[in-house]
C-alpha cells in the first residue's frame, strides 16, 4: 500500500480534510475529534460526521512559551496570544493555564494564527506575546532566549494529546489497512525507544526540523522518549487523559461531556497489537 503524507497548516484544514474524505487518517488532538463530533468545530464539515480515535500517541508535550520580553505570566496582561483555533485544538489548555496563573481572559487578546509551526515562527518574530507549543519547539524557543512559562503535564497530570483518528465508515471498509497502520506506528515508536537507535532518532530530528541542533535533539528526546513524559509505547487511548480533555471542553465550551467511549474505538488497536 502506498502512503501519502500531508502536513496540514491548521486543525481546521486537517479536520475538514478528514471529514470530507480527502484524507483517511489524521494524527490530531483528541479534543479535535470530540469538538467536531459535538458540532463545536470552527470549520464547516459534512453532516453526520463519524470521526473517532483508534489509538493514542502522547500527551501532546504542551507548554506555554513566552515571546520577546515575557518572563512570567503577569507580563501577558494586555498582550496578544496566538492559538490554532479558539474552540478546538489545545486552546482550552492555554486558557486553563492562564486561569491557574491568575490571568483573566479579559486581560489578554486571542488571535488565530494556524498550526504550531506558524505560531512559533510568529512568536519568534515578536508578533505575539505567548502561545502554546509542543516539544521540541519549547526547547528551540529557550535556545533563542525565550522563557517557558508552564508545562501542561506538570499542571494537569494525565492528558490525551495526539491520537490517530479516522472515520468509522472508512475504518469498517479498510480494517486491514488501519490495523496495519497501527502496527507500523507501534513498531516505529518502539524503534525510537530502543537505546541502540538513539543516534538515529537524534539524526532524524536534526534532518527534519529547521534550527534543530544535535544538542537540542538530545534534549528533545529526553522528553519525547522519557518514561513518564514520552510517547505511549503501547499506543493506548489513555482513559484518564481523555477525561481531562472532556473536563476542559465541558468547562470552556459550555456543554457537559462525560463518556470518552463516544469518541473512541480501541478494537482496531487491540487487533493490531494481538498480531
Amino acid at each position: 500500500m502506498r502512503v501519502s503524507l500531508t502536513l496540514t497548516p491548521s486543525s481546521t484544514f486537517q479536520m475538514q480534510g478528514l471529514a470530507e474524505g480527502r484524507c483517511d487518517i489524521a494524527m490530531t488532538g483528541f479534543d479535535n475529534v470530540v469538538a467536531y463530533q459535538e458540532g463545536q468545530g470552527e470549520a464547516p464539515i459534512p453532516p453526520n460526521s463519524d470521526m473517532f480515535a483508534f489509538m493514542g500517541s502522547d500527551n501532546a508535550f504542551l507548554s506555554v512559551m513566552g515571546g520577546k520580553g515575557i518572563a512570567r505570566f503577569s507580563d501577558l496582561k494586555g498582550k496578544k496570544l496566538s492559538v490554532d483555533a479558539l474552540t478546538t485544538g489545545f486552546a482550552f489548555v492555554l486558557r486553563e493555564l492562564l486561569a491557574k496563573n491568575d490571568i483573566a481572559e479579559s486581560e489578554v487578546t486571542f488571535e488565530r494564527a494556524g498550526g504550531v509551526v506558524e505560531r512559533f515562527q510568529e512568536l519568534m518574530k515578536g508578533t505575539h506575546a505567548a502561545t502554546l507549543v509542543l516539544t521540541p519547539f519549547d526547547l528551540l524557543g529557550q535556545a533563542k532566549g525565550h522563557v517557558q512559562l508552564a508545562r501542561a503535564d506538570e499542571q494537569f497530570g494525565a492528558y490525551l494529546g495526539v491520537v490517530g483518528a479516522a472515520r468509522r465508515s472508512w475504518a469498517r471498509q479498510h480494517e486491514q489497512a488501519l490495523v496495519g497502520f497501527i502496527r507500523a506506528y507501534h513498531a516505529g515508536v518502539n524503534f525510537l525507544y530502543d537505546p541502540a537507535n538513539r543516534e538515529i532518532a537524534e539524526a532524524l530530528l536534526v534532518a527534519n526540523m529547521r534550527a534543530m541542533t544535535p544538542a537540542l535533539a538530545k534534549q528533545s528526546l529526553t522528553i519525547m522518549l522519557g518514561e513518564k513524559t514520552g510517547f505511549y509505547r503501547d499506543v493506548r487511548l489513555d482513559p484518564q487523559g481523555a477525561q481531562t480533555v472532556l473536563a476542559l471542553r465541558s468547562k470552556y465550551a459550555g456543554r457537559s461531556l462525560g463518556d470518552p467511549a463516544k469518541y473512541i474505538d480501541p478494537s482496531y488497536r487491540a487487533r493490531a497489537l494481538a498480531q
